[in-house]
């Protein structure tokens, strides 16, 4: 698989964006820009080459061609897709991804970015460029399919998306296409951590943003992150932010016990990272 190397460091300058339409007058373009890279979200089925290597395009792919780069498009009728041309300045910030990979459920949130970009152009260009940064970063976190890095992020999706619920390893390893001990493993060598740390860590995080930023009743927040009973909750509260909900309430967000962020490897709870220990009950499903 081709990869390419992009720099993030800083907005890229953006020369152009727009919906291109092809396959309608002839069924093969070849496209070259010299100083430019060329940002496509398709919307059609055809084949790209690229170096002699055939990349095969789907509805939902974005690919990253590098500028100087020959590239030829085949097409099988009508085919509309967004683009955008643009420079990258240089800098440390640098990602290597893959010129062709499936954008999967970040596909409509990288249309939006790139709708925006066309209408920003050519009055707002640094709108312009704020989108397709934007759309850089989400290609540059895509996670390869199959791989273990998109394993743990569709687990860690399916408990931050339901933490009310009475979450399992065996319910997670399901929304993740895997087995419950291959999801173990998995999360281990990915987090250092387990499944049902990350769980009750969450669990915790969210419970202390509410406790301090929002009037709903203790109970309500307990139920809200999936510690319903308030014995529990309490207890959890107690061990891991230092205080009882009642006090981590009343001490508002820069003061008291519970102000300190979780942390896992001297990274901010708050970034998503797994902690470093379970709140409550076994450490080893």
């Amino acid at each position: 698989m081709r990869q390419v190397t992009i720099a993030l460091s800083d907005p890229p300058a953006v020369a152009g964006a727009a919906v291109g339409v092809h396959g309608v007058v002839r069924d093969h373009d070849v496209f070259r820009l010299p100083d430019l890279w060329q940002l496509h979200l398709y919307g059609y089925a055809a084949e790209l080459v690229l170096d002699g290597t055939v990349h095969a395009i789907k509805p939902g792919h974005v690919s990253l061609i590098p500028p100087g780069a020959e590239v030829h498009y085949h097409y099988r009728g009508r085919s509309e897709h967004l683009y955008a041309h643009f420079r990258l300045p240089g800098g440390e910030e640098r990602r290597v991804v893959p010129v062709m990979r499936d954008a999967g459920d970040q596909a409509p949130l990288i249309a939006a970015s790139l709708r925006q970009a066309i209408a920003a152009v050519p009055d707002t260009r640094a709108r312009a460029s704020a989108e397709v940064w934007t759309v850089l970063w989400r290609i540059a976190n895509l996670p390869v399919a199959g791989s273990a890095h998109a394993v743990v992020a569709a687990a860690m999706e399916h408990i931050d998306a339901d933490l009310a619920a009475p979450l399992t390893v065996p319910g997670i390893a399901r929304a993740a296409g895997v087995s419950h001990n291959h999801l173990t493993r998995l999360f281990r060598a990915q987090t250092g951590h387990t499944v049902v740390a990350y769980i009750r860590r969450r669990r915790l995080s969210r419970a202390l943003h509410l406790l301090r930023e929002s009037t709903l009743a203790i109970p309500a927040i307990a139920a809200a992150v999936g510690i319903p009973d308030l014995q529990a909750f309490n207890k959890a509260c107690r061990r891991e932010l230092g205080a009882s909900p009642r006090t981590l309430r009343a001490s508002g967000p820069d003061h008291g016990a519970g102000s300190r962020p979780l942390r896992a490897n001297g990274l901010d709870e708050r970034r998503g990272q797994p902690p470093p220990a379970p709140l409550v009950g076994s450490d080893q499903r």
